[in-house]
This record gives structure tokens, C-alpha cells and sequence, in this order.
């Protein structure tokens, strides 16, 4: 192995982690969050999650907004466990 064989090796490893490197740059400022805000800013959407309140390991409270009309969910378990609509003097 000849100094140019040794010179060109150097630089293919140099030019692969720059690329890499680029490619972490691009998806730190172009990745899921950037896509989620232009989506997000075409339509409003109908389904929010207000506020989340985690309980114990297995369950959590969670605030739902849909159409105007907020809705108190227990989660536990892999499954719903209460859902409690908002009284009628609310929104």
C-alpha cells in the first residue's frame, strides 16, 4: 500500500463522515418536528389533547378537546377505562 492508496482511503472516510454529519444537520432542522408544523399549519385539527396527569405507572388522566367539547379519559391497562364528558354548563 502506496502513500495515494493510503491519501485516498483518508478521504473517503473523511468525505462518508461529512456526509453523515450533514445528514444529522439536515434531519436536526428538517426532520419530523419541521414536517409536523407545515402540516399542522394548513388545517386546523379537530382532535387536541389538552393536558395529560399521570397517575401511577399503569394509568393516566388525559383532557381531550374535540369540536369544542373537552372530555375527561382514564387510560389504564391498555384500554379505557372511564371517559366523563364535560357538565352541560361547560364547554
Amino acid at each position: 500500500m502506496d502513500i495515494a492508496d493510503f491519501a485516498r482511503a483518508v478521504f473517503a472516510l473523511a468525505l462518508t463522515l461529512g456526509l453523515v454529519g450533514l445528514a444529522g444537520v439536515a434531519l436536526r432542522r428538517f426532520g419530523p418536528d419541521a414536517m409536523a408544523r407545515l402540516s399542522s399549519a394548513k388545517a386546523e385539527r379537530r382532535l387536541k389533547v389538552v393536558e395529560t396527569l399521570v397517575l401511577d405507572p399503569a394509568r393516566r388522566l388525559i383532557i381531550v378537546s374535540c369540536d369544542g367539547k373537552e372530555r375527561l379519559v382514564l387510560l389504564g391497562e391498555g384500554r379505557v377505562v372511564a371517559d366523563i364528558a364535560a357538565p352541560k354548563g361547560k364547554a
